[in-house]
């Protein structure tokens, strides 16, 4: 079952430091880049993955093809990509041993959740951390 209480949000975001941010565009009225902004405003070390950007940089950090492309351990993956990609990102987020799967509005599937939860992952579907946190922040979860 994918986390949905405050406290699990709030757990999850002030124990990540790395996030993979799936899906990154260099397109500043994208969610996506606004989101890559915000998290990095935060105090977030922020890896973008966008094979057509791979190599770019995007916010002053380098753009990867994919997950396995980055050299660090990754907390989180939020996923900026239709649910149709989910089994696979799935299998590359427990390839990389991945922590957490964080998709964004809209993004469900609920057997990729379940098939990520097996493996050991927690998984935040269908909410932005750009909403959440500071949602978490005004109801006094959390203190970045």
């Amino acid at each position: 079952m994918p986390l949905t209480t405050d406290k699990e949000l709030a757990r999850v975001l002030s124990s990540t430091g790395t996030i993979a941010l799936l899906g990154a565009s260099a397109r500043i009225q994208r969610p996506s880049y606004r989101v890559m902004a915000f998290l990095l405003l935060q105090g977030y070390e922020v890896f973008p993955v966008n094979p057509g950007l791979a190599g770019q940089m995007l916010q002053g950090r380098v753009v990867y093809s994919r997950l396995a492309d980055i050299s660090v351990a990754i907390d989180m993956i939020d996923v900026f990509r239709n649910a149709a990609y989910l089994p696979a990102i799935v299998n590359e987020a427990i390839a990389i041993g991945a922590r957490t799967l964080w998709t964004q509005l809209d993004v469900v599937d609920k057997q990729a959740a379940a098939t990520a939860e097996y493996a050991g992952l927690e998984v935040i579907m269908d909410r932005c951390p750009a909403i959440e946190l500071p949602r978490l922040q005004a109801a006094g979860l959390m203190h970045l």
